[in-house]
């Protein structure tokens, strides 16, 4: 890709955006997520303090919204000349965009910043060496906040009498089928969990592989989160369900607890801990489910923590879990994203294809 690109939104001046300068390599000062409660203007700030006092959004989402309406707004200062053509994108401001600024985007606008976000927007932020172009989920996740803000915009706040993005599709996302561990490569997954942290890892295992949790769900479980048969889980919207273990899962929590009470815990609220007695990281636990499956001799490359989650609901489905129960475990507000798992082992579509009347040809 070239230092300068000819773009539409620099063309009403006649002019060449660099861009080196224009869109950085790093959206984030020196790596640091500032905090939007002193780093975002008061028509941006409203919103996101709605959506945290209000919605229940987690603090990772409000990050996640402040980042997207970030990015999204320093463009716009860049397309609508409020910053000058040759900025340094990651240092450009937004502390002055005002209801002016807001009310003047366009449905086209909206979509130079797609054309952006899908040609000229770093991949990793915080890689010299990355490519360009955002995929079309992130796309789709950078739209959807989009949307949102200005709905509350129109119908919370009434800030503005009509939306200007509601018409506005998404981009098309590719259907993809999750992939899964098979149940004898799960049984070889676990038979394999060995080292220093066996417990702590086996158990780890086999709760994904038995209760389909997020990676984030079990970092976050605490010690009087357990009951006899059953997990309290907080998850996404801070909405907590609970999740019936079976005697493989309370067989390895005990075993692990009997580890985990000889630790001189530094957080002693956390049900599992690293290796320096704090609460487990999710990275932590992404690190040792890659670790635990290349020992097992499966592809670390295609599988990972979510897989694992994957794993659970589809074996699950096979066992023969109806689809609303199984969406009730997982945790999951829709049942569309719960259907995906009913495709991957369909016994009566399976059945149409031996009935073909030529199921049975063989070449002479």
């Amino acid at each position: 890709m070239g230092n300068t690109i000819s773009c539409t939104l620099a063309q009403k001046r006649g002019q060449m955006i660099d861009v080196t300068n224009a869109y950085p390599r790093n959206i984030m000062s020196g790596g640091v997520i500032m905090d939007y409660r002193t780093n975002s203007p008061e028509i941006l700030r409203e919103f996101l303090f709605y959506h945290e006092t209000i919605k229940g959004h987690s603090k990772k989402t409000i990050d996640e919204y402040f980042l997207d309406l970030r990015t999204f707004f320093r463009f716009m200062k860049i397309h609508k000349n409020y910053a000058p053509q040759n900025s340094e994108f990651d240092e450009i401001s937004i502390m002055d965009v005002d209801l002016e600024l807001v009310k003047s985007v366009t449905i086209s606008d909206i979509y130079e910043y797609l054309a952006f976000l899908s040609r000229d927007r770093p991949k990793h932020g915080n890689s010299r060496g990355t490519d360009y172009g955002l995929n079309a989920n992130s796309r789709a996740r950078k739209i959807a906040v989009i949307r949102s803000y200005y709905k509350y915009l129109t119908l919370k706040a009434n800030k503005l009498t009509e939306n200007p993005v509601a018409d506005l599709d998404s981009p098309k996302l590719r259907k993809s089928l999750p992939r899964y561990l098979s149940l004898d490569e799960s049984v070889k997954l676990l038979d394999g969990v060995d080292g220093m942290y066996r417990e702590r890892d086996f158990c780890i295992l086999t709760i994904f592989l038995n209760c389909g949790l997020r990676i984030s769900e079990l970092a976050g479980l605490d010690l009087t989160d357990l009951r006899s048969d059953s997990i309290r889980v907080l998850g996404k919207g801070n909405k907590e369900r609970i999740v019936f273990i079976n005697d493989a899962c309370a067989e390895a929590i005990n075993n692990y607890l009997a580890i985990r009470k000889s630790i001189a815990a530094l957080d002693g609220k956390a049900l599992f801990l690293s290796s320096r007695r704090t609460r487990i990281s999710t990275s932590t636990i992404h690190s040792l489910v890659k670790k635990h499956l290349l020992a097992a001799g499966l592809d670390s490359t295609k599988y990972s923590s979510h897989k694992l989650r994957h794993t659970a609901a589809t074996l699950m489905l096979k066992g023969g879990v109806d689809i609303r129960t199984l969406q009730e475990l997982l945790g999951h507000e829709h049942l569309n994203t719960t259907q995906i798992y009913t495709h991957i082992e369909n016994s009566s579509l399976r059945d149409a294809a031996m009935r073909s009347p030529l199921s049975g040809y063989k070449s002479k």
